[in-house]
């Protein structure tokens, strides 16, 4: 019998799906990125977005509980546990959540929440060492503090507010305390950059994570920090001074994030205040593509997407301001060598919860309520940018279609997400034999 005659190769298809989506990165990059992914499951997961938005764009379940108008909204795109996390900006307020909008889009609020749950199962498993039953109860604390949180604000206009320190709860307490004491933008700027007595402040020098620029780069990256960039910005930096963009140093960033892996990037180092050394801004500049969802987009939906969005730079700064709570306000964009760039200040607290610290599945599952609540949080406030600043509607929706069906929707995305973070081990597995045998010296 042929193997030929249908498409049902699943190895295949996971094997070309990453060769397609990685082929264009250089071959240095490639490895690097494929030496990240090997590490585990998890990992693996978190660097083929491209493969869970190929299998879930038509999967039949997202309208049992959604798959209408209201039920859309902004989505982070790229929902895992490791995607929450501690971060500031320009009023060194530390809060917690989501801060990563690159793979962001406009769609059925399911897909976040089936890969958030996805993430659940695969970190439960790899860091939590949790048992089965132990995942099934974190799941359900995840889904219904989702719920719970979206049924709280079907009638209710008061402010959807991010998790700071002064209202954080349970485990996240202590953590952003932490975070508070321990990072810094003095901190972060000692760890990054130098002081010279002649040329002042200047990035450090760390191989393996920065790298000099060219000298055309640096001068054209520079011009356009100073002059462009600028006219992105949706508000104008409060009391800037003159010298505020000041462009003092640049570098390239290298070896960052797992699925990012190979986008260009860049730090410059900007500078700020006038008054102290300390004050300086590091710019995070990097490079924005089409959210892995759009290729599986119709024509006419791709159309109407560029019409809305004609580049990927405002794509990414439309979804910060949506999404997030207090949006950075050095966030914009810019245009280099045909590339477009999401610009944005690196915030001094960026730091991951530490999964693997907790102690047992009680504490587990109470975390997963808060992410629960927070995705919910984040799709309200991305529904409320989507419909004159009025997020009911899309709270009522997905109330309403799982109204007296909670115990259903449990059931379905749990059962989904178990089986696909199977489907996730075994994947990662065809990568592995791959992976080694045209990796082997």
């Amino acid at each position: 019998m042929s193997h030929t005659l249908t498409g049902h190769n699943r190895p295949q298809q996971v094997i070309e799906a990453i060769q397609q989506t990685n082929q264009p990165l250089p071959t240095a990059t490639r490895q690097a990125k494929h030496a990240k992914m090997a590490a585990s499951p998890y990992r693996f997961f978190r660097g083929t977005n491209h493969l869970y938005w190929q299998d879930v764009w038509h999967d039949w379940r997202f309208a049992l509980f959604g798959g209408w108008p209201n039920t859309q909204t902004w989505l982070q795109g790229d929902a895992h546990v490791y995607n929450f996390g501690a971060y500031g900006h320009h009023d060194d307020q530390v809060r917690y959540g989501m801060d990563d909008f690159d793979d962001a889009l406009i769609g059925d609020y399911q897909y976040d929440v089936w890969r958030l749950a996805i993430s659940v199962v695969l970190d439960g498993r790899e860091n939590a060492e949790l048992s089965a039953n132990a995942i099934d109860k974190a799941l359900k604390k995840l889904l219904e503090g989702y719920y719970q949180t979206l049924v709280e604000h079907t009638d209710d206009d008061t402010p959807i507010n991010a998790v700071t320190l002064d209202n954080a709860k349970g485990q996240l307490k202590p953590f952003l305390n932490k975070v508070s004491d321990k990072q810094s933008r003095a901190r972060m700027l000692e760890k990054w950059t130098t002081v010279d007595e002649q040329q002042g402040r200047q990035f450090a020098e760390r191989p393996g994570k920065l790298a000099n620029l060219p000298a055309n780069v640096a001068s054209k990256l520079r011009r356009l920090i100073e002059q462009d960039y600028q006219q992105t910005l949706q508000d104008p930096i409060k009391e800037a001074n003159p010298h505020h963009f000041r462009v003092k140093d640049t570098a390239r960033r290298l070896d960052a994030g797992t699925g990012s892996l190979g986008v260009e990037r860049y730090y410059v180092l900007i500078e700020g205040g006038v008054e102290q050394e300390h004050d300086d801004i590091i710019l995070d500049v990097k490079e924005q593509v089409a959210p892995e969802a759009f290729r599986f987009m119709t024509k006419a939906q791709q159309q109407a997407w560029r019409k809305l969005f004609p580049n990927e730079g405002i794509r990414h700064a439309a979804a910060f301001h949506a999404i997030a709570e207090h949006p950075d306000a050095y966030l914009g964009w810019l245009t280099m060598n045909d590339k477009v760039f999401s610009v944005r200040e690196r915030s001094p607290f960026k730091k991951d919860f530490p999964t693997h610290k907790l102690s047992g599945a009680k504490p587990y599952r109470k975390l997963a309520s808060q992410w629960g609540q927070i995705l919910a949080r984040e799709h309200l406030r991305g529904a409320q940018a989507l419909n004159n600043g009025d997020h009911r509607p899309f709270a009522k929706a997905v109330c309403q279609r799982l109204k007296g069906r909670e115990a259903q929707f449990v059931d379905v995305v749990s059962t989904l997400a178990v089986a696909y973070a199977d489907c996730v081990e075994q994947d990662y597995g065809v990568f592995i034999d791959h992976f080694l045998a045209t990796n082997a010296p």
